[in-house]
């Protein structure tokens, strides 16, 4: 299934709720940036692998974020069942035929004339209790990246590594740590989580909690062999965590099989259960929550890192540190809407 506005269009995989591609057409070429992974549409998965594995890449939303007990699979059902959806135009709304905690889920993407961006909400009708939730994008790095977000009160890493035993796979920064994002523990000496990849082949999840009155929530990725950037962009009072997946061959065991490298997720949410963060809680459904997040790709031929990511009128205005500035059709309004 596939919606499309001028200069963007997306693919939906409804069975797993997966957005598999977004394509910007900017500055004459496609803009692509994001993952797939080597075995999906090629290979059976282990018997007990969560659905979404077969497909991994694209972006998806999970709620709860991360596992929730033997009775759903890992990141929860939105990315794990189907959805009845329907698209018309540059928009795509679909409903989550499973309920989640009790609530009715709804998808909402919209795509508009001109912004190199994706408006994705997912509203929960009903339900109890707190919900970790988390937008969950899959960055194609096949030839690195360099890193650079809104400001963070912390960086840190949860109590125990992704791949703990060595017969299985390796985690390569420290669990649990705190730091800053240029100069994190890692396992052996001092890691720039700015830069992708920082290790030969490990797997590694990483925290940053954003800084109080922090006016927006970015994440931009630059890719300078292919001239890109993937930007994510989010409210900060409703989403107040930056989760980064490096996935780098570091998994033994399959499907990964040592393969699965050049993929960093960038996973924007509120799971304050994976760490040590008392300041946070998840959001509470049964008010009508809505989760809102903003995510899109543009020519960045220069490659330097971005510094900064800021409003300008109805725009967006994107800086990078050498000084190269663009400015790009953005409703950041729909954030807070």
């Amino acid at each position: 299934m596939e919606i499309a506005a001028d200069g963007i269009g997306l693919a939906f995989d409804a069975v797993h709720g997966l957005i598999e591609t977004i394509r910007v057409t900017d500055d004459g070429r496609e803009v692509a940036p994001l993952h797939r992974a080597p075995w999906v549409g090629r290979e059976a998965m282990p018997e007990g692998a969560p659905p979404h594995l077969a497909v991994l890449g694209g972006d998806f939303f999970c709620a709860p974020f991360g596992r929730a007990g033997e009775e759903v699979p890992l990141h929860g059902w939105p990315c794990n069942s189907a959805w009845s959806a329907e698209a018309r135009a540059g928009e795509l709304l679909a409903v989550l035929e499973r309920k989640v905690q009790g609530a009715r889920l709804v998808k909402r993407l919209a795509l508009r004339d001109g912004h190199p961006f994706v408006y994705q909400a997912h509203r929960f009708e009903g339900g109890q209790g707190r919900i970790a939730v988390a937008n969950h994008a899959n960055v194609a790095l096949p030839h690195g990246g360099i890193i650079r977000t809104s400001a963070k009160r912390r960086w840190q890493t949860g109590a125990t590594a992704l791949e703990p035993d060595p017969a299985r796979g390796r985690s390569a920064l420290r669990y649990p740590a705190e730091g800053a994002i240029g100069a994190f523990p890692g396992a052996e000496g001092v890691v720039d989580l700015r830069l992708y990849p920082w290790g030969p082949a490990h797997e590694d999840f990483v925290t940053g909690i954003e800084a109080e009155g922090s006016p927006l929530g970015w994440t931009a990725v630059v890719r300078p062999v292919e001239g890109d950037l993937y930007l994510s962009l989010r409210n900060p009072a409703a989403l107040p965590m930056t989760m980064l997946w490096h996935s780098n061959g570091g998994r033994d065991y399959a499907p990964w099989n040592r393969r699965h490298r050049g993929c960093l997720g960038v996973e924007e949410g509120c799971a304050p259960h994976l760490i040590d963060a008392p300041e946070l809680q998840a959001p509470e459904l049964g008010a009508g929550l809505e989760v809102r997040h903003v995510t899109g790709a543009m020519a960045w031929p220069c490659g330097a890192p971005v510094a900064s990511v800021a409003a300008e009128g109805g725009a967006l205005r994107v800086t990078g540190e050498d000084g190269t500035v663009r400015v790009v059709p953005c409703d950041l309004a729909f954030l807070t809407g």
